[in-house]
């Protein structure tokens, strides 16, 4: 079996060594937010016992600390418990989601559709398409850490070239690409949902949606597929040399029924987008503004059930095509096997759900806000280069605390309102926190799905390890990382749109 050339660093081997053995002693992150929250408890009493106050930045009035030990304190936690985690906006989005995206993955629509693109992909551009393929995977969430990586790792292996050069380009898309898309996905809608509940602290009017970053990301997707294929051809693949294992190349391509299934289910699709858009056209239509626009209109505020109704559509052709649904009763089954699947999350957002809660309604948020604002203007540092310095704390942050929505529910409390008082977007903050976050998602041995890819590799090469996982994988963070930030600051400079309506700019 063939061996990865890799240098023994001491050094570089010591800082994977703390990153383990640090992130390995942070508490899982239902106890670290439970832990979080007796801080703010604690902080709180101080600071209202020290009747500690700011002048609100918009209103001009001043806001008080509140005390959560108060009498008045107390009965808000009692009576506010259950709203605080009912009341979560993300909660509801992502239920509802992945009722529809849940069913399209179960019925197996999704690893067809990926098999499919990969399988049939030319030659010349296979590596631009499998780190593209890789990115919209993320429309299956973590379904596509463990379908496309070894998919395309089949797909060169098949080709003739290193089946482990196939495996990181697919690991690239699929993990650092993860919060990019052409698509709407998942990730939009809880991370928008966060951002919206932060928000409420300092302006109960301002509402991010899940398609206020939907231009940079298509952007992004474009871009990072280019790079991805660069830095595979010309600097993973040609360290990593001729393949000279004994695994044969498979078979990638799906059963005549899948691909029946996949026809009707690209028919149930375009049906669909037809109705949307005659809807859209039709005179008066309900689906836009009084003056007949679609920025802000009851479209775009209500593309979650258009896109839940999206995949449900879908996902049930192409079941009863390919008889993973033969009665009636096997949708709502399948889709209550899909909720099942975000137990862990339904149980971490109730714990979010009354940090967040608490810290919106001691007026801490505010109070951080705009002392940490006053700093960033004191040091004149209120430009681009903020956010900048922001999103390289996230890429850091994210090497220890893997959850995506944790860490924005960590950080957003924070930032979304410091920001947010030196006149930027949240959804522009939300947009520079999935750049940071992101980038590192490969790069850091606590990821969750290690254990699994690095399984894929021993297929190809035994000896393979943590090691040999991040020499592959460090390339693409570094210039995926450099170049995402460059499109930021593009979107900045010429002042382009990162979504319908939405600048990097409050207006």
């Amino acid at each position: 079996m063939e061996q990865v050339e890799t240098k023994n660093n001491g050094a570089f081997n010591r800082f994977l060594n703390m990153i383990e053995k640090v992130g390995n002693k942070l508490p899982h992150p239902f106890m670290l937010f439970f832990y979080l929250t007796l801080i703010l408890i604690a902080f709180s009493f101080v600071l209202g016992t020290m009747q500690a106050a700011v002048v609100h930045p918009t209103s001009g009035e001043e806001v008080v600390v509140k005390n959560l030990l108060s009498k008045e304190g107390i009965r808000y936690i009692l009576t506010n418990t259950l709203t605080n985690f009912t009341g979560f906006a993300p909660l509801g989005l992502v239920l509802a989601m992945m009722l529809g995206i849940g069913l399209s993955e179960k019925v197996g629509l999704f690893s067809a559709v990926m098999t499919k693109a990969i399988s049939k992909t030319p030659k010349r551009i296979v590596s631009f398409m499998v780190v593209f393929i890789g990115i919209l995977g993320n429309i299956a969430s973590d379904a596509a850490f463990v379908v496309i990586p070894p998919l395309a790792a089949l797909v060169f292996l098949t080709l003739g070239r290193h089946p482990l050069a196939g495996l990181a380009a697919g690991l690239a898309g699929a993990g650092i690409g993860f919060t990019a898309n052409i698509l709407v996905a998942g990730t939009d809608a809880l991370l928008s949902g966060i951002t919206t509940e932060v928000v409420k602290g300092l302006d109960d009017t301002l509402i991010v949606s899940p398609l206020d970053n939907w231009f940079f990301m298509i952007a992004s997707t474009f871009l990072l597929a280019f790079l991805g294929a660069i830095i595979t051809d010309k600097i993973v693949e040609p360290r990593l040399g001729n393949y000279k294992g004994d695994q044969l190349a498979k078979s990638t391509d799906i059963s005549a029924l899948e691909a029946k299934g996949l026809r009707n289910a690209g028919i149930a699709a375009l049906l669909y987008i037809a109705f949307i858009v005659g809807l859209i056209l039709i005179p008066n239509s309900p689906l836009l503004n009084d003056d007949g626009t679609i920025l802000r209109s009851p479209f775009l505020s209500g593309i979650v059930p258009i896109i839940l109704l999206f995949f449900v559509f879908v996902g049930i052709t192409f079941g009863v095509t390919t008889g993973k649904i033969k009665k009636s009763a096997d949708v709502p089954n399948i889709m209550a096997e899909a909720i099942k699947d975000l137990s862990g999350y339904i149980v971490l957002i109730f714990m979010i759900g009354q940090f967040i809660g608490y810290f919106n309604w001691t007026n801490i948020a505010t109070w951080t806000a705009v002392h940490l604002a006053d700093f960033l203007t004191m040091i004149n540092l209120t430009n681009i280069f903020a956010i900048i310095l922001f999103v390289l704390l996230v890429a850091v942050l994210s090497l220890f605390i893997i959850s995506g929505s944790a860490l924005w529910s960590l950080v957003a409390p924070i930032f979304v309102p410091t920001f947010l008082v030196l006149g930027y977007h949240p959804a522009f903050v939300q947009l520079a926190y999935r750049v940071g976050e992101s980038s590192t998602n490969m790069v850091t041995p606590l990821n969750t799905y290690f254990a699994i890819i690095l399984g894929f590799m021993q297929v190809y090469n035994k000896k393979a390890g943590i090691g040999t996982l991040m020499s592959l994988m460090i390339p693409y963070t570094i210039i995926f990382l450099i170049f995402w930030i460059i499109l930021m600051l593009i979107f900045v400079i010429f002042n382009i749109p990162i979504g319908p309506g939405i600048y990097y700019k409050l207006n």
